[in-house]
């Protein structure tokens, strides 16, 4: 194997990215300037150096605690949970949320062996019982795993005085109804709204 293919070979270890992809941007990186690529491998090399967790919503940080654990602009009755970090960029993306956020690390998945004390479920529970938090947010992905992940902290926030909502979930906007499966159009019947 030649360093090329090495390198496209690395590449398609990346999600989303296959191997054909992965030969396309091997050989871009071979016409691209050489100043961009030492940029773009001194960045890569020192990621896990300038990137940490935030030791208080669990989402990727250079400073800990984050930004938006820290801005005093920001609601701090409501926690937003999700999944993932890249949830949160997803969500503020919108800035249609001015809360805070919780990261979770993933979802409840017994048959991929992970339990509820793998998230950090607890840590927002505790979040929840110390600070003034009016309402929190669950925004984890509409699937099986994360109904149950959603069951759980509900259950789990359950003697706390907090209100407990769940982001809609149904037909996207601009979508068609032939192309919605069972489910999704189960969810938008559940979740109607009146006009």
């Amino acid at each position: 194997m030649n360093a090329l293919e090495e390198l496209a070979e690395s590449f398609s270890r990346l999600p989303g990215i296959g191997k054909k992809s992965a030969m396309r941007i091997a050989y871009h990186l071979l016409k691209t300037d050489s100043g961009f690529l030492h940029q773009f491998a001194r960045e890569l090399s020192t990621l896990h150096e300038r990137i940490k967790q935030c030791s208080v919503c669990g989402t990727y940080t250079e400073t800990d605690p984050c930004p938006i654990c820290t801005s005093v602009k920001r609601d701090r009755s409501m926690i937003c949970v999700v999944e993932q970090p890249q949830d949160v960029t997803t969500i503020e993306a919108s800035k249609e949320f001015s809360g805070l956020f919780h990261v979770l690390g993933g979802v409840i998945s017994p048959l991929d062996g992970i339990g509820p004390e793998q998230l950090s479920i607890g840590k927002l529970v505790e979040r929840v019982q110390k600070e003034n938090v009016q309402e929190v947010i669950i925004a984890t992905n509409p699937t099986i795993d994360g109904d149950v992940t959603a069951l759980y902290i509900q259950r789990a926030l359950s003697g706390t005085n907090v209100k407990i909502s769940r982001l809609a979930s149904g037909l996207p906007v601009g979508g068609d109804l032939e192309y919605a499966d069972k489910l999704t159009l189960a969810r938008s019947f559940s979740k109607r709204q009146s006009l």
